[in-house]
Formats: structure tokens, sequence, C-alpha cells
């Protein structure tokens, strides 16, 4: 016992800062989770959600990194360009009509040039119709804020939409909204639930990822149904927009109306002397200045030899804040198809005056569309009155029955 060691005994520390820091470890409570603790084994649980998010982190970067563009907008704007394109037989003046019956409660019987009508408090909308011509889409592409793509969904994509896009590309992309039109074709909702959802990925291959795509079910009357028409107007009365640098650098206007101001007795004489043309229309982009030259499409480059500025003829509401527009708010503006009463021909103006008693004071009951109303309301004797005065032959050459016969 004596060749033994003796160690001694390990005493704890209790005093001092070790004391105290193991002290709070004993009946300490973890405030952290465990991926909060270790990050790393945490790091990645779904591959493509973390792919999106990663995505969207970049995307937001890059966006901040953008010069902020100077609106060049005057205070009182002019009217945003919304161009419908597609191929024949689709729809578009169909749906051109519908927009405005929506926008201005009136129906356009033929649709001719540019229509200019209020969409809201403080935005007008110039629609214009593109014809079935590379020259046309050419010169669409470079003014449309907004376009409206038909598409036959029970033919599916044309060769005309496809031209379209890739003018578009060309000349800085505009807004694009997809149409599919003719789905009252289809029989199987089955189906065609198949064929929207083939169209949309493949509209969203052409156009971006996302673009919004708007389906009319079937015409009633003639007409698209007026919900989705409605919605489809909401979607276009609430969209922003961002300008294209070449648009907001350069003056350009889209001709609402022309006349020819030529001299009469000198085309007579000379058919094929030089014409001088009075052009209307907003002017859009940046200022334009007067005396300058001006590029035609299909005509070439010529010089303005005068430039007024005329009242608006289309103006915007007041800006009070309510929140939807009066009846004699929901103006329109439709020179070339005759709406308002006047139609602007090649080298004349017709006013229509609605004949010589068009002036006097309206009737206090003015008689109405229905002919059956209107005979009810013109009757003079009530019923029983002509009971009384009728009389009815039996037989021929016999002396008619009366009323008062009946009762005797």
């Amino acid at each position: 016992m004596e060749g033994e060691d003796h160690k001694k005994v390990h005493r704890k520390r209790q005093s001092g800062p070790k004391a105290e820091k193991k002290k709070s470890k004993i009946n300490h409570q973890q405030d952290l989770t465990p991926q909060q603790r270790n990050p790393r084994a945490f790091s990645i649980q779904h591959a493509r959600k973390t792919a999106k998010i990663v995505q969207r982190s970049q995307d937001l970067k890059t966006k901040k990194h953008h010069i902020p563009l100077v609106d060049r907008t005057p205070v009182e704007p002019p009217p945003v360009v919304v161009a419908i394109v597609g191929p024949p037989k689709v729809g578009k003046t169909t749906l051109f009509q519908c927009i405005v019956k929506n926008y201005a409660k009136q129906r356009l019987a033929n649709v001719q040039g540019p229509v200019t009508v209020v969409a809201g408090k403080n935005r007008r909308l110039t629609i214009v119709e593109c014809n079935n011509d590379i020259n046309a889409m050419i010169d669409v592409a470079k003014v449309a804020d907004l376009v409206l793509l038909l598409v036959d969904a029970s033919f599916g994509f044309e060769m005309e939409t496809f031209e379209f896009l890739n003018i578009c590309q060309v000349h800085g992309f505009p807004r694009i909204m997809g149409v599919l039109t003719h789905l009252d074709s289809f029989k199987d909702n089955k189906k065609m639930r198949k064929t929207k959802k083939r169209l949309k990925h493949r509209f969203w291959t052409e156009v971006y990822q996302g673009a919004k795509l708007f389906y009319l079910s079937g015409m009633v009357n003639g007409e698209y149904q007026k919900t989705e028409v409605h919605n489809l107007c909401r979607f276009i009365s609430v969209m922003k927009f961002r300008p294209l640098q070449w648009r907001i650098t350069h003056p350009y206007v889209i001709a609402d109306r022309m006349e020819d101001i030529s001299d009469p007795e000198l085309l007579r004489q000379k058919p094929k002397s030089d014409r001088k043309v009075s052009l209307y229309g907003y002017v859009r982009g940046t200022h334009m200045k007067n005396h300058i030259t001006v590029h035609i499409p299909g005509c070439g480059d010529y010089s303005i030899s005068d430039m007024h500025f005329l009242p608006d003829p289309c103006p915007s509401p007041d800006r009070e804040k309510r929140r939807s527009l009066s009846a004699k708010e929901r103006m329109i503006y439709a020179p070339m198809s005759g709406v308002g009463g006047i139609v602007y021909d090649k080298d004349a103006i017709y006013i229509d005056l609605g004949g010589s008693h068009s002036h006097t004071q309206a009737d206090e009951y003015s008689a109405p569309a229905n002919e059956f109303v209107a005979s009810l309301m013109n009757v003079e004797d009530p019923l029983d009155k002509k009971m009384t005065s009728s009389h009815v032959t039996m037989f021929s050459g016999t002396a008619p029955i009366t009323d008062g016969d009946m009762e005797g």
C-alpha cells in the first residue's frame, strides 16, 4: 500500500467564469432550430424550387441595373394604339365592333379606319384593324402599343401569325395578348381543354412565358358574349406599357382621317398633278416640328407645308373621383366609319341632318320601336265598345246580327 501513488480527486470549480458558463448550460433551452444551427445540412431539398428562387432573385437584381426611363408623355397622353391582328376569317371585325360597343355603347355598321374611344378616366384607345398584308403588318408593328393576336382555335396557328411575330421582334416588341376564337366548333369538352392547353404553351413559346391568352367561347346573335368581351376590355383598360426607346425619341402620327384639298379645276385639267393632302391625327413619341420631312409608308418622303394644333375631338373626361363614366363621357371618334352623322369621302364631307323634321321638338310620348306596342297605344275605342258596335252575318243574303238582337 505504501508503494501505490495516491492521486488527488478532481474538484470541480465552484466559482469563476468557467463555472458560471457550465451552470448556465444545465437548464438552457435551445432557441435555434436545427436548420438555423446547421444550415448546410438543409441547403437544397427541392432542386426545381431552388432553381426558381435563384432565377427570381437574379431577375430582380438585373432589373435594378436597368437605367430608369424618362417618361416623356404629356399631362394628357395620346390614345393607346390597340391593333387587332390575325389571319382572314378569324373574327377581327366582329371583335372590333364588340370592343367599341362595350366602351362607347354604339355598334359600328361598317369598320373603316381607326376608331378612338374613351376607355376610362385617364385612358383612351385608338383601335386599328390590320389587313392580311405584309406591308400593313410592318406598319402596325411599328406603332402599336398593344396587339390583340387572334387565333382560330379550330385550325391553330397560321403562317400570318408567325410572320407578324417575326416582324415585331425587329421593330421593338409591343405588348401582345392572344385571343382564341371559334371555340364553339368543339363538341367535346375534353378535346377543347387539350387544344386550349396546347395552344397556350405554343403561344408562350412564341411570345413569352405567362403571356395573357383570352378565350372567346362562342357568338350570340352575331356578337361575342358580353362577359368575355367585358373582361378583355378591363384588362386593356388597366394594362401598363413600357415605352420603347425608338418611339419616345421620334415623332409619329397615325392619321385618323384624310382630306384631299387640291384644286378641283387643276385636277380636272391635269389628273396626274401633285396633290395637297390634309391629314388629321394625334402626335405620339416626341414633339413634331413644322416644315420637317416626314415619311409616309408606301408613298415616300414628303415635307410638311403647314401644321396646326386643333382641339381634341375625343377629350378625356373630367378627372373626378368616380368609379365609372357617365353616358356623355363615353365618347367615340370614328370619322371614317360614319359615326356621329358625318361621313368623310375622298373628295367630300357628308353631314346627316336627319330630314326636314329633325330640328323640331320631339313629342312628349315618342312612338315605341315595337309595332305591336305602338298599335295598342293608338287604340281609340275600348274593347267593350267595339263588341257592342260589331255585327255578325251567319248566312249570305240575311240581315246581320247585332248586340241588341242577341239580348232580345
